[in-house]
């Protein structure tokens, strides 16, 4: 045999690159079918519903007074927790951050509570609370403010479910600006309220503009702390969520599924739109 004979062909390996466009397309593949099934589905089925009987279907149900006020309601507790929140929030992120003391570290992962608290538990927390037979029942009787099954009680829960999306937005954001340009502006004479309107308040506004959507979101889709504390009562204490649930109850299937395309909609417009904000500013 020859020498060109006892030499085998050998086959070229693989380019890397070519293997790395494979576990890029691989990865996408998985992504793509991740979020198409959690997501897309069920969005999808939510429209195929609402459209099921027509456009005129769906604009009957939602205009229904019942409809009407629950997406009201819904909207003031969700405006309500929302400011709450901008105040109370950015206090506590600039003391868990600019301050250090005893306990710091027991409040911050309190903060994370409402992540690992099932709503429906908060929900019965508050009725111990301040129900007809909770601890504080007698304070309230004695002032004649009802909380339980009714607005305010609703609001109280939703705050606690809400708690740290502002919080855990403007943490990172006080942590990156440092203190250095407010240090400076002290040693120029700034008062306190002046460093803080003029320099830290401006470097929180991602911060904020995130929290307050991520906030909002939330409080627009929760049902289950407000269901508990807030009975549900058509007319009086019935939001958006729970009008969904009280329609698929009563086989009210155009209306269920036509209120939560509307308030994912609304969530998902929050998030859209503060995302294609902020990169339309980066892009300037």
């Amino acid at each position: 045999m020859t020498e060109k004979a006892l030499i085998k062909p050998v086959k070229p390996p693989q380019s890397a690159s070519s293997t790395g466009a494979w576990t890029r397309r691989i990865l996408i593949s998985i992504v793509l079918i991740y979020v198409g099934v959690l997501i897309l589905l069920p969005i999808g089925g939510l429209i195929a519903g609402a459209f099921e009987e027509g456009v005129g279907a769906i604009l009957e149900a939602l205009s229904q007074p019942d409809v009407l006020a629950a997406f009201w309601l819904t909207l003031k507790i969700s405006l309500i927790v929302v400011i709450v929140h901008l105040v109370f929030g950015t206090i506590v992120s600039w003391v868990l951050v600019r301050d250090h003391f005893r306990g710091r570290e027991l409040i911050n992962g309190l903060v994370d509570m409402p992540f690992a608290i099932s709503p429906v538990v908060v929900g019965y927390m508050l009725l111990l609370l301040f129900g007809r037979n909770g601890l504080l029942a007698p304070v309230l009787t004695a002032l004649d403010i009802q909380v339980a099954f009714a607005v305010p009680g609703m609001v109280l829960a939703t705050l606690f479910v809400t708690l740290p999306f502002m919080i855990r937005e403007l943490i990172p954001t006080l942590e990156a600006f440092g203190i250095q340009q407010e240090q400076s502006a002290a040693t120029m004479g700034a008062s306190g309220w002046q460093i803080f309107r003029r320099i830290t308040l401006p470097a929180l506004r991602w911060g904020l503009i995130y929290g307050i959507s991520l906030t909002f979101a939330r409080a627009l889709g929760e049902f289950g702390a407000i269901l508990v504390v807030g009975g549900g009562v058509q007319g009086r204490t019935e939001t958006a969520t729970l009008y969904i649930y009280r329609a698929l109850d009563e086989r009210q299937y155009v209306g269920a599924y036509s209120a939560a395309i509307v308030l994912g909609l609304l969530s998902l417009v929050l998030v859209i739109g503060t995302n294609l904000l902020r990169r339309r500013e980066a892009n300037r």
